[in-house]
């Protein structure tokens, strides 16, 4: 099959063409700008396009599809062209869905977690040699794409993410995939550019679960209100599983998962990802992995890419990196820290940078989110809201918004890194949150900092 992607250096994208490429694929693709890690990843593969830009030539009446990203514009030259041939022309999701149709589906879902719990149960897979398809939002440690497709496996990974398809299907990705078994690990608003209201934004969920197979079944997270609800009042003829955060202690640093066995020692910690662990238990058993299993298997998972990424460590500090920017997110996260060294004081630095953060009614909802932090620190650079075309955000405003008088507000990326870089460590954790990249904060350094 010859398949042309637009906007092929996307996250997502680029591992899609990555997968196909390596399946025997004919793939071709353009972009007007690929940025790393993909732009390596595509050159190895020989499919980064020659030139950056838009070439209606490469659409041809012998392309099978054509698959468009979201980085596209609804005008793109190259989409209009395919239309004017009477292409087929498949969004991200629903070409996932046209690979796996066959297969029996998981769809892990959720506002937070969903990457967490899907990389949980593709490593107790993996640990087992269990081959199946899947795609998820993160480099795993030995895994070589973040997209894998095969015309043998019997079952496919999705993660279900809730934002739009692609530039003209304007339908969320979970809506598209149709799970015969699915997961719900929270709901806190998100997207708010695209999801201006939190009803508006729970009802994706609601059409997620209706849109799970008649006779699958959703396993769902009692403990958030909104999921809870959510599930609970579908009328789908599935099974409904409820999950909870298994008991566990933090003993010297260490996190213990109870267990039928006695304590296990387990590397991920916090409260939220002792909640994935129980769901991505629950889907794992769905496919055929026992419990005792899942346990030896969950021991050795260090986390995703980005979730609670440890920088460096010293026998005094310790720093991390964490993907964390909605207000639930950064909560849970810097909660999980400060369960997980109580006695170490805790500098919490968060990056706003989406558009939501810089809503000002959006703003309030991060109220008590650092609260768990002893020095909280927000930074974020005036230029970025210029650039998504936002009102003015003031100091005060987020001030006003996480309702913490000691809060302190960079918004000049030097003046961030040489408060960084100029505290003194000592018995100490620096967690870092964002979705950007601290205004050039170089992490090399920052590591340096703290081992020495």
């Amino acid at each position: 099959m010859q398949i042309h992607f637009i906007a092929i250096g996307g996250s997502a994208m680029h591992n899609l063409a990555l997968a196909l490429n390596h399946k025997g694929y004919i793939v071709t693709g353009s972009d007007d700008v690929i940025f790393e890690p993909s732009k390596t990843r595509l050159e190895q593969k020989g499919l980064l396009p020659n030139e950056f830009g838009w070439f209606p030539e490469k659409i041809h009446s012998e392309l099978d599809a054509v698959i468009l990203g979201m980085h596209a514009k609804a005008d793109n030259p190259e989409l209009i062209k395919a239309k004017e041939l009477e292409l087929t022309i498949y969004s991200y999701p629903e070409f996932l869905y046209e690979q796996s149709k066959n297969k029996t589906r998981v769809v892990i879902g959720g506002s937070h977690g969903k990457t967490t719990i899907t990389s949980m149960i593709l490593h107790v897979l993996n640990y087992h040699d269990f081959d199946v398809d899947y795609m998820v939002g993160a480099q795993l440690e030995g895994f070589e794409r973040m997209v894998h497709l095969t015309d043998k496996n019997d079952f496919i990974i999705l993660e279900g993410d809730e934002y739009l398809s692609s530039p003209i299907d304007r339908r969320p990705k979970f809506h598209l995939y149709k799970p015969n078994i699915a997961l719900l690990s929270g709901i806190a608003w998100d997207h708010i550019n695209v999801f201006p209201t939190f009803d508006n934004y729970v009802e994706q969920f609601q059409i997620f679960v209706d849109s799970i197979v008649k006779g699958g079944s959703i396993t769902y997270n009692e403990e958030d209100i909104a999921v809870k609800n959510v599930v609970e009042a579908s009328e789908n003829p599935i099974r409904k599983l409820a999950y909870s955060t298994p008991d566990y202690a933090v003993e010297n640093g260490q996190t213990l998962l109870e267990t039928s066995e006695g304590p296990m020692p387990i590397e991920v910690f916090g409260k939220h990802n002792l909640s994935n662990l129980a769901g991505a238990k629950w889907i794992c058993q769905n496919i055929g992995i026992d419990e005792d299993d899942f346990y030896e298997a969950i021991a050795t998972f260090k986390g995703a890419s980005k979730r609670l990424e440890k920088l460096a460590e010293s026998k005094t500090n310790v720093a991390y990196k964490d993907f964390a920017h909605s207000p639930s997110k950064v909560a849970a996260t810097t909660k999980a820290v400060k369960e997980q060294y109580p006695e170490r004081k805790l500098i919490a630095c968060l990056e706003l940078h989406t558009y939501s953060s810089f809503n000002p009614e959006f703003l309030k909802e991060y109220r008590g989110a650092l609260d768990e932090a002893d020095e909280a620190i927000v930074f974020y650079l005036p230029e970025s809201v210029k650039i998504k075309k936002l009102a003015e955000v003031t100091s005060e405003q987020i001030s006003e918004a996480f309702q913490r008088n000691d809060l302190k507000i960079y918004t000049n990326a030097d003046a961030f890194k040489n408060y960084v870089f100029n505290q003194e460590y000592n018995n100490s954790v620096l967690l870092l949150m964002s979705s950007g990249n601290y205004g050039g904060l170089n992490l090399n350094e920052v590591k340096s900092l703290i081992v020495n």
